[in-house]
């Protein structure tokens, strides 16, 4: 049976330890690091998204200004009040979370939000600096990815690494983060042939393509780490359940490391956006 690697636990672990810095910068620069969060609309995935951030920034000591919008919010609207938080010192970090109504355009959004406030890591010019190896502000999921890799592996270089998606999100800054730590990185998606045969070679297989349990055990290589972004809703048994990507009763049977969907990349996600909003809040004060 494969070892468990518990996001729950880890991102109480860096939360706690964030509320410690919050407290150091407290007392060194007089304010709490900042997070506005910003959800226009009422989708139910979105607000408990948003409550689980917020929860999470006062367990971190630090002060939260939430902004919920109606749909209707016009695009004028919400740029308004994204240039008043790039404007206000006492913000080091925005969210807004993603998907927005249809209407609204979200690269507009994305580029809008000032890029050293940008804790999603999400600004083209975040992206750039990523890419190039000098990324500060890091995309939440990938960084909560790695954070959980390193809870097995002591050092990455020479691992074989694949990830399942390319998305903006997720797929391609993992690559990059995977490529920073000398892992060897195949990307595969919709279009890739052989992907099990693949997946089967790889020392480590990261799952985002968003295909309830998409990844069988016979893609696993025996000993493999399989970290598991997906979060999708089904019925099953008459009964509404959330599960990942990966078909994890068979899955953990083959794998060496695995992680749980829910209370896995999850967690770990939120974690990462408080620790992006601590790096920005320094940031800015010493830049």
């Amino acid at each position: 049976m494969a070892q468990l690697i518990d996001g729950k636990q880890l991102s109480d672990a860096v939360v706690a330890s964030l509320a410690e810095e919050t407290s150091q910068f407290a007392a060194e620069f007089g304010l709490l690091p900042g997070l506005a969060v910003v959800l226009v609309g009422e989708d139910p995935a979105s607000q408990v998204y948003v409550r689980n951030k917020v929860r999470q920034a006062t367990a971190a000591g630090m002060r939260s200004i939430e902004h919920r919008l109606p749909k209707e919010t016009t695009q004028q609207a919400l740029n308004s009040l994204i240039e008043t938080l790039n404007q206000d010192p006492e913000v080091h970090g925005i969210l807004v979370q993603l998907p927005l109504p249809a209407h609204l355009s979200e690269p507009d959004i994305i580029q809008l939000i000032a890029v050293e406030k940008d804790v999603d890591g999400f600004h083209p010019l975040n992206v750039g600096a990523l890419a190039s190896g000098n990324g500060e502000l890091i995309p939440c999921t990938p960084l909560g990815c790695m954070l959980m890799l390193q809870q097995v592996h002591d050092d990455l270089s020479g691992q074989h690494a694949v990830v399942i998606g390319r998305s903006n999100i997720v797929g391609k800054p993992m690559a990059q983060l995977l490529l920073q730590a000398n892992c060897t990185v195949t990307v595969v998606h919709s279009r890739t042939r052989n992907i099990e045969a693949i997946c089967r070679e790889a020392d480590i297989v990261i799952a985002a393509v968003g295909r309830p349990e998409m990844v069988k055990s016979s893609w696993i290589k025996p000993g493999a780490t399989v970290i598991d972004v997906g979060i999708n809703a089904i019925e099953r048994e008459g009964k509404r359940k959330l599960v990942g990507d990966v078909d994890y009763q068979s899955v953990s049977d083959i794998a060496g490391s695995i992680s749980p969907v829910p209370g896995g990349v999850g967690p770990m996600t939120i974690a990462c956006l408080l620790k992006n909003t601590m790096k920005a809040a320094l940031l800015q004060q010493t830049a």
